[in-house]
This record gives structure tokens, sequence and C-alpha cells, in this order.
């Protein structure tokens, strides 16, 4: 299968887990679906909606640390807007992932294009987690006639049922303010380095140079 491989680095990136507003702020070790369509519609430099995409990816990292970080809790009124009296700050634990990859899969070649100039600026999770591209190149996917290998990804939990970190998480955000979620579904969260056999499900194979991905084999 015909599709397109674009390669996006940050030395830093953080994911937030649903639902944590205080307290310790984990990183999830995979981004979300919603943060790699948010990623297409920053390249394309304005809100797109997706009807039938085929994408894929798979990301991975180096290391893993907590670092204080300033916040500002800013309260909202009964309709969900943002109300700027009685905002405060507050100085919170955020996990953090080190020199991050994120390899995205798209058949759709008029969006792959994109990341060739992005419009605005990529970010993988907060506004200080810059990213790059460094590569956008046309491959050949190979479907898998053999059980294969799933990680660094996240995959629907429904049908599937494979081990991992099961969270629900969202699709997408409307571009309306504030952000209303558009759909949220289980995943299994498959880091980079706790690989688990597709079990049954269509796979494709792309192939790297050693050392060009963390991920090895299954155990």
């Amino acid at each position: 299968m015909k599709a397109y491989r674009i390669k996006i680095t940050s030395w830093t990136a953080s994911f937030r887990y649903p639902n944590f507003i205080l307290g310790f702020q984990p990183s999830l070790e995979v981004p979300p679906l919603s943060t790699v369509l948010g990623l297409i519609s920053a390249a394309a430099g304005r809100y797109l909606t997706f009807d039938k995409l085929q994408i894929g990816y798979y990301f991975d990292f180096a290391a893993k640390a907590t670092d204080l970080e300033k916040i500002y809790q800013i309260p909202v009124d009964k309709k969900g807007r943002m109300v700027m009296k009685g905002i405060k700050s507050n100085v919170i634990n955020r996990e953090f992932l080190y020199d991050c990859q994120l390899i995205l899969y798209l058949t759709d070649e008029r969006l792959a294009r994109y990341f060739e100039n992005p419009a605005y600026q990529l970010v993988l999770g907060r506004s200080q987690d810059l990213a790059s591209v460094r590569e956008v190149k046309e491959v050949e996917l190979q479907q898998s006639s053999s059980e294969q290998c799933i990680a660094g990804q996240i995959v629907p939990f429904s049908k599937n049922y494979l081990p991992g970190e099961v969270m629900a998480l969202p699709k997408y955000y409307t571009n309306q303010n504030p952000r209303l979620i558009l759909g949220t579904e289980p995943y299994s969260i498959i880091a980079y380095n706790k690989q688990v056999k597709a079990q049954g499900l269509k796979t494709f194979v792309d192939y790297f140079e050693p050392n060009e991905i963390r991920a090895k084999g299954c155990d």
C-alpha cells in the first residue's frame, strides 16, 4: 500500500491524561489521536474535518522525567465561558518525555504535503514542546500475513482487546471556545518498549535502518 511517511521530532513532549486537572500530571506514553489530528490542522493552517481518513503512527522517546510547572487556574461560568476574575496560580509536578520521535503515516498526499511547509508551529503537547519535521517521504507498506508486534501506538480497544494501558481518549475537538470533545473511545496505549502481538489484526509493515527507531522485536 502506498503511503506517506512523515518524521517529526521534538526535545520534549507531554500528553495529558484526560480528567486530570490538579495535582501530579502524568504523561501518556503515546500521543492520543486528537493530538495527531491537531498536528495535521496546524500544518495545513486551518481547522480540518476528517472523513474516512487512513492514518497510522508510531511514537518513541529516550527518557521520562518530572519537572515543576507554574499554571494559572481560570474559573468558568455555568455556560462554560472563562471568567477572568478570580484567576489563581499554582505549581504542579508535570511528567514529560525527552528526545521524542513521531512517525506519521498518511495515504492522502494532500495532507502529507502540508508538512513540507507547515503553516503553524507544530507542538507535541504543550506550547513549549516545539517539534520539527525531518522527512516527508513516499513509502510502500507491506501488508503482513503473519502475527506482528505492535509498539509505540494506540489501538481501539473495542473488538481488538489488546493488552496495554486502556484509556478513554478524545478523537478530536471542535474549533469553538471553549473547545468541545468530538467522540471519546477506549484505546489500548502500547508504549514503544512494551510490545504486544497483533493477535490476528490486519497490519502493515515498514522497514527502518538499525537504531532508527527504539522499538525492538517481540520478546
